[in-house]
């Protein structure tokens, strides 16, 4: 990356956000099955959009994204108290679905290669008989 002090401040910030969300949000629509994922701070540091992924259903999710849009103001004082720049970035949460999109490729790709072999073992049959 060509700002070291952008990418050290998305790092120090996904560990404060995360241990501000796990452990002192007592908000009960953010699933407890929250992680972030990563935090882009805009080069002027202004602006940070937070990256989460929610293990669970639709609803789980938006519940989620609405409870953490809520509580965006008080996430941003604690990070503030926590890490010294002049300026603490607003934070914005988006939802990540890379990992669900993920895991939705392998089981099609698995799906299609088993399909594959069950072909083979077939034609490999059918040249025997």
């Amino acid at each position: 990356m060509a700002y070291p002090r952008a990418s050290r401040l998305n790092e120090e910030m996904k560990k404060h956000i995360s241990h501000i969300i796990r452990n002192e949000l007592k908000d009960p629509r953010i699933s407890s099955m929250t992680s972030i994922v990563a935090v882009d701070v805009t080069r002027d540091l202004r602006y940070a959009t937070v990256y989460i992924s929610v293990l669970g259903n639709e609803n789980e999710k938006t519940e989620t994204i609405k409870g953490l849009e809520k509580s965006s103001g008080y996430v941003r004082r604690e990070v503030g108290k926590k890490i010294k720049v002049r300026y603490t970035p607003e934070i914005v949460f988006k939802l990540d679905e890379s990992i669900e999109k993920g895991i939705d490729m392998y089981h099609k790709i698995s799906k299609v290669s088993e399909n594959d072999k069950l072909q083979e073992d077939e034609d490999n049959e059918s040249l025997e008989k």
